[in-house]
């Protein structure tokens, strides 16, 4: 807002008239329309969300395109071309995380395989987000041969609880906005040896809200 202190018996009554025009017209430019506004407001559209669908309910993931555009556009291509469908949360392991989206867990035959596979490449760092409960992050190879920190090309992992000690070292490029309920019942199923549940936990992906 313009604030005026003149005194108008200083001022003569033509320069008032003119310095009031001048700040009404000011105001007049500096006040943004509505559509300015509306396009100064980063805006949440359908396909930033993806569901994902499992035996035990949905899971609706929300995707930071903004500090992790990389991670968020490769991961809704990869739901658009139905990757994900028939994949498996094939690593749960309760009070930390559950994993998923490697294509190789659609081979209930060759469970020693799960968690090997990828479609063939990596995704740079986008390091920065925090890993909270809720946090959708991806999953990588070691620093010893990955020192970039590059991500996983699909294999990711919800967490459960709070796992600060993963920040700075993970991608952590979405979060849950429904369906924690769901992650927590998929954590406490009974697993093998190598935390792969025994039955196993299938995945349905599509971009957008869930359907009533």
């Amino acid at each position: 807002m313009l604030k005026f202190t003149l005194s108008t018996k200083i001022l003569a009554p033509f320069t008032v008239a003119i310095l009031f025009a001048f700040a009404a017209r000011a105001a007049e430019t500096n006040t943004p329309t509505p559509k300015e506004t509306t396009d100064m407001k980063p805006t949440l559209v359908e396909e930033d969300i993806v569901t994902i669908t499992t035996p035990d309910g949905i899971i609706v993931i929300k995707l930071d395109v903004i500090k992790c555009p990389k991670h968020s556009e490769n991961f809704k291509k990869l739901v658009k071309d139905g990757f994900y469908d028939g994949t498996t949360f094939h690593r749960v392991i309760p009070g930390f995380m559950i994993q998923g989206g490697d294509p190789k867990s659609k081979n209930a035959d060759d469970r020693g395989s799960h968690g090997t596979g990828g479609p063939g490449y990596t995704i740079p760092a986008e390091i920065g987000n925090k890993h909270k409960r809720g946090t959708v992050s991806a999953a990588r190879l070691g620093d010893e041969g990955n020192p970039k920190r590059d991500s996983s090309g699909s294999q990711f992992f919800i967490c459960v609880t709070e796992t600060a000690f993963l920040d700075g070292q993970y991608s952590a490029f979405g979060e849950v906005i429904e369906g924690m309920d769901v992650a927590d019942k998929i954590v406490a199923k009974p697993r093998d040896p190598r935390d792969n549940p025994k039955a196993p936990v299938t995945i349905q992906a599509k971009l957008g809200r869930p359907k009533n």
